[in-house]
Order: C-alpha cells, then sequence, then structure tokens
C-alpha cells in the first residue's frame, strides 16, 4: 500500500484452504495483514506471515531480478533434465511454469502428488460419481468421512457446508448426522448444534483397504463370513449401509492425503465403488467428495491438464508432454541421480521448501521461506491473493475464484520471475 492508513477488505477469498473460504475481513497495514473475522489456524497462518525476503540471492549473496533471473537461466541451459517441483500456486504461476517446463524439456511434478494420485488414478480407471462443496451444502443429509480428519485441514468445512443454517430447499441442517469409519475427529466442529457428538467406528489404517471393500460388498447385498472387519462388527458396518440406504442424500468423504499407505488407490476405488451400489439398489442418491487442494494443489493439476492433458507428473523431455505417474516423480529423479537441476515454484505456504538436493537448485518461493540448504537461486515473490490478483480452483474442481491483490509489498510474482527467467533463456 502507498499510505500508512490501515484498510479493511471485506468477502476476503483464502488461498490456502482447499475449500476457499471467501467471507474473509482482513486488515491490511502496510505489509502487515491480520484477519479480523472468519479466520481458522490455516487462514489466519498464509495472510498473517510476515514479509522478510525481498531480495534475490544467488549463492547466497543478494542480487537484482534481472541477475537472479540470469543465473537461474544458465543453470537450465546447461541441464539435460531439469526438474520442476512445489507448485502451491495459482493459474497464473502455473501456467508460466508449464510454459518454462516445455521451453527447457523439464519434468513438472507436484509435492502433494503422492496424494492426488490415489484419487487420479480411480478416476482415469473406472470414473466415479462426485459431488460439490455447494451441493454438500443444500442436500447432505448423513456424511460418512472414511479414513481422515478432515477439520483439520479444513477447519471450516463443517461450519459452511454441513451445519450452515440455510439451504435452497429448506432441509433443516440440525439433524444432519456425521459418521466417522477408521479415523476419529480432532475436534469438535463435527458436533452437530444440538450437541449430538459424530458417531466413530474406529480402525488402524492397515484395516482400511478390507472395511472400504466390506461396505461396498454389503451394499451389493452380499453376505461376509465373519463377524468383524479391522476390529469393526459386521454388524455395525451394515448398519451403516442401511442407514445410507434409506439416507435421501449421502456423502462419502475422504482426504486422499490422509491415506498414507501403499496402494491407497485401491480403498479409494473400493469407496468410490460403495457410492456406485448405493446408487444401484434404488433406494437412495449418494455421491462422493474428494477433498484436497491445499496451497493450491488442485489448481496447478487443473491447469496442467488442460494445458497438456495431463494432470501432474508430466515429461517434456522428449519434445512433447508424456504422462508418468511413477517414472516421473520428484523423489525418484532425484534418488536415481536422473534430475540435474530442481526448479522449486512454491508461491503459497513459505513452508513448502524444496528437498536438499545435490543438484544446482533455483527457488521461486514466497517470501520467509526457510532452506535446510540454501539454493543455488532464490527469488522471493509475492502470495496471490495478497501481494497481487490471481485465479484459483476450489478443490471440487469446479469453482475457480479469483484472488484480490490486497497490498503493495514489491515483490513480483512468481509468473513474473517465470516469464523472465525464460526470457533470458
Amino acid at each position: 500500500m502507498t499510505d500508512s492508513a490501515p484498510k479493511v477488505w471485506e468477502n476476503v477469498p483464502s488461498p490456502f484452504c482447499g475449500i476457499a473460504s471467501d467471507d474473509l475481513k482482513i486488515q491490511v497495514e502496510g505489509n502487515r495483514l491480520q484477519v479480523l473475522a472468519n479466520g481458522d489456524a490455516v487462514t489466519v497462518a498464509g495472510f498473517e506471515q510476515a514479509v522478510t525476503d525481498t531480495q534475490p540471492r544467488v549463492a547466497g549473496k543478494p542480487t537484482s531480478l534481472a541477475e537472479a533471473a540470469a543465473a537461474a537461466a544458465g543453470y537450465l541451459r546447461e541441464a539435460r533434465l531439469p526438474l520442476f517441483g512445489g507448485f502451491g500456486t495459482d493459474v497464473n504461476d502455473s501456467r508460466a511454469a508449464l510454459s518454462l517446463a516445455d521451453r527447457t524439456g523439464a519434468v513438472l511434478d507436484q509435492s502433494r502428488a503422492e496424494g492426488g494420485l490415489r484419487n487420479l488414478l480411480v478416476l482415469a480407471d473406472t470414473g466415479w460419481v462426485a459431488t460439490t462443496l455447494a451441493e454438500v451444502k443444500n442436500r447432505v443429509d448423513v456424511l460418512v468421512v472414511f479414513g481422515s480428519d478432515i477439520e483439520a485441514d479444513f477447519p471450516r468445512f463443517y461450519e459452511r457446508f454441513v451445519w450452515n443454517k440455510e439451504t435452497l430447499f429448506g432441509q433443516d441442517t440440525s439433524k444432519r448426522e456425521v459418521i466417522y469409519i477408521g479415523r476419529a475427529p480432532s475436534g469438535d466442529a463435527s458436533t452437530a448444534p444440538d450437541g449430538r457428538k459424530a458417531k466413530v467406528l474406529a480402525a488402524a489404517p492397515e484395516a482400511y483397504p478390507a472395511i472400504a471393500a466390506a461396505l461396498n460388498g454389503l451394499a451389493r447385498g452380499g453376505i461376509l463370513q465373519t463377524d468383524s472387519v479391522g476390529g469393526i462388527a459386521v454388524s455395525e458396518l451394515k448398519a451403516v449401509v442401511e442407514r445410507l440406504q434409506t439416507a435421501s442424500y449421502s456423502v462419502l468423504t475422504w482426504a486422499a492425503g490422509h491415506l498414507a499407505y501403499a496402494h491407497a488407490d485401491l480403498t479409494v476405488q473400493q469407496l468410490t465403488q460403495f457410492v456406485i451400489s448405493l446408487n444401484q439398489s434404488g433406494k437412495t442418491r449418494s455421491a462422493a467428495l474428494p477433498l484436497g487442494g491445499q496451497d493450491g494443489d488442485r489448481t496447478a493439476s487443473q491447469v496442467f491438464a488442460w494445458q497438456t492433458g495431463y494432470p501432474t507428473r508430466i515429461s517434456y523431455a522428449r519434445g512433447y508432454p508424456e504422462y508418468d505417474p511413477y517414472h516421473n516423480s520428484t523423489a525418484r529423479l532425484l534418488a536415481e541421480g536422473e534430475a540435474d537441476a530442481l526448479v522449486w515454484v512454491s508461491t503459497l505456504n513459505a513452508k513448502q521448501t524444496p528437498p536438499a538436493a545435490s543438484i544446482p537448485t533455483i527457488v521461486i518461493g514466497r517470501s520467509g521461506m526457510v532452506f535446510e540448504k540454501e539454493p543455488d537461486v532464490y527469488i522471493p515473490v509475492g502470495a496471490p491473493g495478497i501481494d497481487h490478483d490471481g485465479h484459483m480452483y476450489r478443490c471440487d474442481n469446479v469453482v475457480c475464484l479469483p484472488l484480490r491483490k490486497l497490498r503493495d509489498s514489491g515483490l513480483p510474482s512468481g509468473a513474473e520471475v517465470l516469464a523472465a527467467i525464460e526470457q533470458a533463456i
């Protein structure tokens, strides 16, 4: 801002949470931001982070943006297989990164790709019946949360989409039911306004695949030859299925990042088939709601998909986009020594820093990053939705929200820096 007088912004959208809360009240005084209303642990940390680094560094020494861009371009000209990672960004940052990756024959990956791929592999293989946050807000009467503590990552999910006071169809939302399977909630957000606690069927993560398969089997009318699955009585699982079959509009949700075990995509596939089985019964309507997308992750996937046809882990090494969810992973390319330069783009979360690597590392990141190993080039940039305008996708992939510029920090955008590097090449 050009003056020191505080300014208050109303109805500010958050780029930090996947549900894109758009009702924040934020005060701006110089470079300092304060969330005055409707904040939570995720949004407050994102908006109130202080601006510290404002000058680019090359080999740890302050320099100009032009010199830093030239140094980055030099590393990329010499690289045979650059690797682009991070991607907690907005639409324009993602497009600029994709353009530079195309120009340099690079591989693109995302730091949270492992979680996202647990969903994407299922979507590509069998498809699913999914819903939106707006549909949940207006229609759900029974919500099942599988293997996830959603309020830990999405603190306002229940406030905005489950216990909302008004719906389009006059539903009494206080009568909605919440069932947790596997993991118990960490807080009280899932508690109904009348004090009813969510029902919890606790189980260990290693039992999730069997429980998901059991639910699907019961929904299809199968008989399980056991008394319990994963420590949960079959009678309890059957009661859940029967309740969903009598629901008006049930929703099964999970956060794939919380299903952190091998072949978790098969669990997701059973969950999505469970939803299909409920609908095929002809007794009810049901839908899935995969949650995620913190710090712009879904935005980058959307941009990559519409530009290349692929959502992540894309290689331009042969001059055109190739998708390989296994061979194009950051961890594998670094471990095998195949990548010889790392470009890390993370303009929203200063804690999303690159792995310490032995190859030249270029970081285009939000001001305030603290590194395990000083990168060869670090160019601090502004955050979309704070330091410049932008756009981001919500976790349900159907809404692209405009982000506002709230202050004049003097920091360039990630897109501007990436374009400068490409121009220098």
